[in-house]
């Protein structure tokens, strides 16, 4: 095996704050450790045209406090045929990239497996997702932020919420996962979450109006996790039909959630993993992502990693549903 002397790094997918720290952290060491940084702009697209630049210390000067991501980030449709991925594979080898560091969430680590497959390439993961839903680390890259700018909306919303006396869907983030709808709710006092891990035969709405506003309230907050076919807009509608008499509105955070200045929780996650990458590069890890687990660095391999199944606590149905009464 070739001795690695050049790293790439990119950031792939939705932006999550915490990126900058990471892409920091990784260059500072990077060259503390005696290898070249090249940082590749635009995600996959960038290594497909060759968007790449020779990066030192001064590149990543003060953007640890910056949210978004100065390598600019996409959702490569071309890498995913084999002819894209076959043309990020000469950029690699014409740049003498030795290992890619992939920054970003579940379906970016899964290009990182598929190019790692294929070409024999070292690639390693940073869980950089504010969704929260990459097996094997307790938090990704950027949820701790996005969770407090979630709680920072309702905590305003709930003024108007009580003025009038309504009741408020706020829809949020995380895709296929309830992390920062049941968080968000729990942090912020709302009366309910309505999220995928929660999708019983029982009808959370219906059983939310039972127990809850019908007997003592004439306000409230829901937290709704986004949906294609059942978000906030579906159970505000709902409510106007088979509830009717109460004022009902739908606020729906959408990007808001992702930008904004890291916490020092993310900025701390992304220095550590970032510092990790290095250091599982050094030790001759492959395709794995680097995670933290009960406060230690972690390495999971990337096909876990990816996997859709990450526990959900369900405790914390129970503490939501005992603090909404």
């Amino acid at each position: 095996m070739a001795k690695i002397q050049t790293i790439g790094i990119l950031t792939s997918g939705g932006d999550a704050p915490g990126m900058n720290a990471a892409i920091r952290a990784v260059t500072r060491a990077g060259i503390c450790n005696g290898f070249k940084v090249k940082g590749i702009f635009r995600g996959y697209d960038g290594l497909i045209n060759d968007e790449v630049q020779p990066f030192t210390t001064e590149n990543v000067s003060g953007i640890i406090r910056d949210g978004g991501t100065i390598l600019r980030t996409a959702r490569s449709k071309e890498f995913m045929t084999p002819e894209g991925r076959e043309k990020a594979f000469q950029t690699i080898k014409k740049e003498e990239i030795d290992a890619l560091v992939v920054i970003g969430g579940n379906g970016s680590l899964t290009g990182a497996r598929d190019f790692a497959r294929e070409y024999d390439l070292c690639c390693i993961g940073l869980p950089g997702t504010i969704d929260n839903d990459l097996y094997g680390t307790d938090s990704t890259i950027g949820y701790d932020t996005t969770l407090n700018t979630i709680v920072e909306c309702v905590d305003r919303i709930r003024d108007t919420a009580q003025s009038h006396e309504r009741i408020f869907f706020v829809e949020v983030m995380g895709r296929d996962a309830g992390f920062l709808a049941q968080n968000s709710a729990i942090a912020s006092g709302a009366e309910a979450a309505i999220i995928p891990e929660d999708s019983t035969d029982v009808d959370q709405l219906a059983q939310f109006m039972e127990r809850g506003i019908r007997k003592s309230k004439r306000s409230c907050i829901v937290i709704v996790s986004e949906s294609p076919k059942c978000g906030a807009l579906y159970y505000a509608d709902r409510v106007r039909k088979e509830f009717p008499g109460y004022d009902v509105r739908v606020s729906i955070l959408g990007h808001l959630q992702r930008g904004g200045r890291p916490s020092a929780h993310d900025r701390i996650l992304a220095s550590r993993t970032g510092v990790g990458a290095v250091q599982a590069i050094m030790q001759g890890q492959r395709n794995i992502m680097v995670g933290i687990r009960n406060n230690e660095i972690v390495y999971v391999p990337l096909s876990e990693a990816i996997r859709s199944d990450k526990p959900f606590d369900r405790g914390l149905i129970t503490v939501l549903d005992e603090l909404s009464i």
